[in-house]
C-alpha cells in the first residue's frame, strides 16, 4: 500500500530508522517537487544510511533545490562517504554547472572514494571539458581510479584520448581491460578497433565479450 505524503512526512519524524528508512523509500514514485522538502528532512539524519539514502534521491529528483545543496554537501561535509555520494548524486542530475566543483573534489579531496565517485560522475555529465581532468586520473595509483577515468573518457566521447587509454590493453586488472573495451566501443578510431580486436581475444571473458559487443556498436555507427 503507498504511503500518502502526510504519512511519509510524519514517518520520517519517527524515532525509528527503519520507519524512516521505509518512508524515504516510498518517495521514488512522488513527483521531484513534493519529494524534496521531505528529502530535505533527513539529510542531517543521525544515521548514515539515512543519510546517504537521502543524498541519493537528491540525485533522482532534481529540482532547483538540489544542485547548491549537493555542491554545498560535497564541499563541506565530514563524512567521506556522504561527500562521495553528494559527488555522485551531481552527476546523475547531468547539470553542466557541477563541472567545476566535481574538478575541484577530484584535484582537493583527500579520500580515494570521494574522487572515484567524481570521475564517475564527470562521465555521467557528458561534458568533454571534463577531459583533461579524466586523463590526470589515468595516472592514478587507485586502480579504482583508472577504471573510472576510462569509463567516463568513452561516456565524454573523447576520441583523442585514445592513445592515452590504450596502455590499459595489458593491464593485470581484467576490470580495467572490461572497462577499456567498453569505451572503445564509444570512441569511433582506427586504433579503437585494432586495440578491440586485440581485447576479443582476452582470457577473460567478460573482456573478450566487451570487446565484441563495442565492435559491433561501432560497425553500426559507421
Amino acid at each position: 500500500m503507498s504511503l500518502s505524503l502526510e504519512q511519509i512526512s510524519s514517518q520520517l519524524d519517527s524515532e525509528s530508522s527503519r520507519d524512516r528508512m521505509i518512508a524515504l523509500a516510498s518517495l521514488r514514485n512522488v513527483s521531484a517537487e513534493d519529494a524534496v522538502p521531505l528529502i530535505k528532512k533527513v539529510l542531517n539524519d543521525e544515521s548514515l544510511q539515512i543519510r546517504s539514502m537521502a543524498v541519493f534521491a537528491l540525485g533522482i529528483k532534481p529540482t532547483e533545490e538540489c544542485y547548491p545543496i549537493l555542491v554545498k554537501l560535497l564541499e563541506n561535509e565530514k563524512d567521506y562517504g556522504i561527500r562521495a555520494d553528494a559527488a555522485g548524486a551531481l552527476g546523475y542530475l547531468e547539470d553542466v554547472r557541477a563541472l567545476e566543483p566535481l574538478v575541484r573534489a577530484f584535484y582537493e579531496d583527500t579520500d580515494w572514494l570521494v574522487r572515484f565517485s567524481a570521475a564517475v560522475a564527470l562521465g555521467n555529465l557528458k561534458d568533454p571539458r571534463a577531459r583533461d581532468v579524466l586523463v590526470k586520473a589515468l595516472d592514478s595509483e587507485e586502480v579504482v581510479l583508472q577504471q573510472a577515468a576510462i569509463a567516463a573518457l568513452g561516456e565524454i566521447k573523447a576520441v583523442d584520448a585514445v592513445a592515452q587509454i590504450l596502455r590499459f590493453a595489458q593491464s593485470k586488472d581484467w576490470l580495467v581491460r572490461q572497462r577499456l573495451a567498453e569505451a572503445l566501443g564509444q570512441l569511433p578510431s582506427e586504433k579503437s578497433v585494432a586495440a578491440l580486436k586485440y581485447l576479443e581475444k582476452d582470457s577473460n571473458s567478460n573482456v573478450s565479450q566487451s570487446a565484441t559487443f563495442s565492435l559491433q556498436k561501432l560497425a553500426e555507427q559507421a
